[in-house]
């Protein structure tokens, strides 16, 4: 028989379902990523109109059936809305989302990628923060999260810990000066590389503490976005939105 859950979540996306419904995906603290149908959603009087919608977070009570799950109620307590006033950092917010949706798993534990999720968000939404810092944190820290992360803290040739100059994705991580020679590597800067290591080493709640200059910014984005690219394998459509309209 089936019976009530609650699971603290957020919506990572909804769709329409007939007149008034949506299915919606929700990554869980509890249970990863689930499918959810709710039911009269998309009328103009319904206790679930703001609840399934993406970055709604909070506490959700579902009906678990025997192949489905049903939206019963929900206790939201952030809905993200300075995201919707910056059609910017929105379009970077549903990159976040898309990617999490990808690698989130069903019937796993969430916490990891929940907390991620989160305090990635609100990075986001602070005036302090600029968004392409916080992109790249975030997808480092997702590959963290999957055990696909890059080698930093020593050559991924030869094994040696200091003189780390270069980057190799072929090698998937840092190479000595020596052996980044041999390779088709990125030159890494030795700022850039504490800024690396500082991202996939810091607990969540501080990665989002710092800033850095735009030369190791620059840096940082021409090494995040081979290695995020080669390990996804996958064509975000909210990253080409973004790219469109963020440059």
């Amino acid at each position: 028989m089936g019976q009530n859950i609650v699971l603290t979540g957020m919506v990572l996306n909804a769709m329409p379902i007939g007149e008034y419904d949506k299915r919606i995906t929700v990554l869980t603290k509890e249970r990863g990523k689930i499918t959810a149908f709710a039911r009269g959603a998309r009328r103009p009087t319904s206790q679930l109109l703001a609840a399934a919608n993406p970055f709604s977070f909070g506490e959700f009570e579902f009906f678990e059936g025997r192949s489905t799950y049903n939206l019963a109620k929900a206790a939201i307590s952030n809905y993200f809305r300075e995201l919707s006033e910056d059609p910017i950092k929105a379009c970077y917010g549903f990159y976040f989302l898309e990617i999490a949706d990808f690698y989130a798993q069903e019937n796993n534990d969430g916490t990891g990628m929940l907390k991620l999720l989160y305090q990635t968000l609100r990075a986001l939404g602070n005036q302090a923060f600029d968004p392409r810092l916080v992109r790249r944190i975030y997808e480092l820290r997702v590959l963290l999260e999957e055990g696909e992360y890059p080698g930093l803290f020593a050559c991924q040739k030869c094994g040696k810990k200091e003189d780390l100059k270069w980057f190799s994705v072929k090698r998937h991580g840092m190479l000595c000066g020596l052996c980044g020679r041999e390779e088709h590597a990125l030159p890494v800067k030795e700022s850039t590389l504490y800024t690396l290591q500082y991202i996939l080493s810091s607990d969540i709640g501080k990665l989002y503490n710092f800033r850095v200059s735009e030369d190791v910014l620059e840096q940082l984005e021409q090494v995040t976005d081979r290695f995020f690219t080669v390990q996804s394998s996958h064509d975000f459509q909210s990253l080409e939105i973004l790219k469109t309209i963020a440059g």
